[in-house]
């Protein structure tokens, strides 16, 4: 218990220790505001909240440096968790120097091949959110939970998706990953051919798959962003691998060398 409690100020000490929202402390109920993203959709966070989602916002400007270094992991995070369709929300919130245009131009330049956060310019009211923050260095990156309470000040320095995950420990949560973007270059199943993954969950160590029909196929493990995480030869119905696998979603595909695919989503929980 002691560790659990030492673990959990050290984030938080981590989070907080150079804090860029000046108007705020943990624990302070937040301001309300209504925005128009730059495809023309309007969002209310009490809206959301009352959803009972946790609500991140990025505060940025598309010349700032460190904003266009780490925007792609910010939208990472967001495709990785359901593209708002779950218990996490994401906004990127402009300062309100740049319009629709130089946003949208700044998303596609810097924000990665993932379903980007919803985006808010000047031209929707970004300004104002900003100012209520009163946002002091960008990026900054903050977590409102279901109370409008401000939750998590500045999420940084970011090494990962793994750093915004660290909040998870804070808010007391354990959101479910669900991928949006479909890994590339992984082709349809066909028809007459197929496998059983299990245990699926998994812990990511021992997996056995099982074929449908004998036949010699290559199995290959893909992240969420497409990256080949192990890959090996099979030859048998039943066959147990080892691939050693980080807690996380992935897709597992395996083709014969007439060309025949499958393709298997992995849970892996540790």
């Amino acid at each position: 218990m002691k560790k659990i409690i030492l673990l959990m100020a050290l984030l938080a000490f981590s989070f907080t220790n150079n804090a860029q929202v000046t108007t705020y402390n943990i624990g302070d109920v937040v301001d309300d505001f209504t925005v128009t993203d730059v495809e023309g959709n309007t969002w209310n966070l009490y809206d959301l909240t009352a959803e009972g989602k946790y609500v991140y916002l990025d505060f940025f400007f598309d010349t700032c440096g460190p904003c266009q270094t780490t925007t792609r992991i910010y939208n990472e995070f967001h495709d990785k968790y359901g593209c708002n369709q779950g218990d996490l929300f994401m906004f990127s919130i402009n300062d309100g120097s740049d319009t629709d245009a130089e946003v949208i131009a700044f998303e596609e330049q810097y924000g990665g091949d993932f379903e980007h956060a919803v985006a808010v310019s000047g031209d929707g009211g970004s300004a104002a959110v900003d100012d209520a923050f009163g946002i002091g260095a960008y990026p900054t990156y903050t977590m409102i939970g279901p109370d409008n309470t401000l939750v998590v000040a500045d999420i940084w320095p970011l090494s990962g998706v793994e750093t915004f995950e660290e909040t998870f420990t804070i808010a007391g949560i354990n959101p479910t990953p669900d991928p949006c973007t479909e890994v590339l270059g992984i082709e349809e199943i066909t028809a007459d051919f197929n496998f059983v993954l299990a245990p699926n969950p998994t812990r990511g160590d021992i997996l056995q798959i099982n074929i449908s029909n004998t036949r010699e196929a290559m199995v290959a493990i893909y992240d969420v962003v497409g990256k080949l995480m192990f890959e090996t030869k099979v030859s048998q119905t039943s066959t147990q691998i080892n691939p050693n696998l980080a807690s996380g979603i992935y897709l597992v595909s395996l083709k014969t060398k007439e060309g025949a695919t499958a393709v298997q989503k992995l849970v892996v929980r540790q």
